[in-house]
């Protein structure tokens, strides 16, 4: 054969070689989704996906999706199975566990990509980033304006929040009108997760907390010492004056007790802001946490994008989360779902969270106040034992010995899994 001959067949050959490279299917990335049933959230979530996979043509994320009850255990179960897919969504407190058990890896994106973002919504465990949300929570104290001037009640600011002795004179305050049922609805009908996200705070602010964050090995003094028995017993009095509802208020009651005018005041999360202001109006306000002694602060982090440990396609996976934290998915978000976008130009994009719009106050309160729940893998055990300690405590139990028990329970599961990494 010829050199001419071979040059044709060599040029045949590439041509061939080349057209099978780019008519490549693309890989498939594997997506999981605690949402199922949230129509607003599938449809932004499905956009996102159907314009990450027409942005290139290397990767298509397909989306499967689990009813939020059912999704953590969905993952533990394919954790164990060696199943896991590219891409999970996990609930901020909770990915520390998730990490340390082995199910995630470190995220991989561009540097500076999450430098506009709140910090509760960039999940941490270890020195690296693990989960980044497209969203934040707030909480902050629900009131009508005419109620607290009509009772000559400052409103408080975040530069000057109530202070545990005006909080409380507030409180007997408007209980003693005899215009409300109660006082406060600090949402006890609300259990698992609401009570370490909205409680803990409390607790914080009195100086204590669930754990000695310095080294994350032991509960003991910060969960059952002075400042934390001080948080105890004043939380235990709020039901014994009568001030709150107790462990067996209602469901519906919670819903709409504020709205209806038989709670002055409300402790809950800007998820409950819009229906709120469409009964209320102008008359409501959204007032930062009270300093109980040691500063103001609220809850922090929400459900947020990972990588699984697992993944055999680590590239698109971070490609599809870094491609979703763009602004106008994470506006999108804000304008479906209420929540706070995880950033201040995010933030600008959307109808509620723009500067001098109805839910602002949110996004500052999120910026200068929150504070997430302790990163450790601990934390899951955590959460279950300070419910409990905090529902018995509500309902009479000595404060001193509850906090104890608690102490020692979480001690116990840090010995148990050998400090959860920390200390060596």
């Amino acid at each position: 054969m010829n050199s001419r001959k071979w040059f044709v067949l060599v040029l045949m050959l590439m041509v061939i070689v080349g057209g099978t490279v780019s008519a490549q299917e693309p890989t498939e990335l594997s997506l999981w989704y605690h949402g199922a049933g949230n129509e607003v959230e599938r449809t932004i979530l499905l956009q996102i996906i159907e314009d990450f996979n027409a942005s290139q043509s290397n990767w298509v994320v397909a989306l499967e999706e689990f009813p939020q009850q059912a999704y953590n255990e969905s993952i533990v179960a394919a954790a164990l199975s060696n199943t896991l897919p590219d891409i999970i969504d996990v609930d901020g407190p909770v990915m520390p566990n998730w990490a340390w058990s082995g199910y995630m890896q470190p995220l991989s994106l561009s540097e500076g990509a999450l430098d506009d973002f709140l910090p509760g919504a960039i999940g941490t465990w270890n020195g690296e980033v693990y989960s980044v949300g497209l969203w934040d929570a707030a909480v902050a104290m629900y009131a009508r304006r005419s109620v607290l001037e009509a009772n000559n009640i400052r409103i408080p600011t975040l530069e000057e929040p109530w202070t545990l002795e005006e909080f409380d004179a507030a409180l007997v305050a408007l209980q003693g009108t005899g215009d409300f049922e109660y006082a406060l609805d600090l949402g006890m009908a609300w259990t698992g997760e609401w009570y370490p996200y909205a409680f803990s705070p409390f607790l914080q602010s009195f100086g204590a907390d669930m754990i000695d964050r310095s080294t994350y090995l032991t509960a003991e003094g910060v969960f059952n010492g002075e400042q934390a028995v001080a948080f105890g017993e004043w939380w235990q009095s709020l039901f014994e004056r009568g001030l709150v509802p107790g462990t067996s208020q209602d469901g519906a009651d919670r819903d709409t007790g504020f709205i209806d005018g038989r709670y002055a005041l409300s402790w809950n999360g800007n998820w409950a802001a819009i229906p709120a202001l469409e009964a209320i109006g102008d008359d409501l306000l959204f007032l930062p946490a009270p300093d109980l002694g040691n500063g103001s602060t609220i809850g922090a982090a929400s459900w947020q994008f990972g990588v699984s440990a697992n993944s055999e396609n680590p590239e698109g996976a971070n490609a599809f989360i870094e491609f979703a934290i763009q602004d106008e998915y994470l506006a999108a978000f804000s304008d479906g779902i209420g929540l706070i976008p995880a950033t201040a130009s995010a933030a600008a994009l959307t109808e509620n969270y723009a500067e001098g719009g109805p839910l602002a106050v949110f996004f500052e309160l999120s910026a200068e106040q929150a504070l997430i729940r302790p990163p450790t893998p601990g934390y899951v055990v955590m959460a279950l034992v300070f419910e409990k300690a905090l529902a018995d405590i509500a309902n009479g139990a000595d404060v001193q010995d509850t906090l104890d028990a608690a102490t020692d329970e979480i001690n116990a599961d840090i010995e148990a899994n050998g400090g959860y990494g920390f200390g060596g």
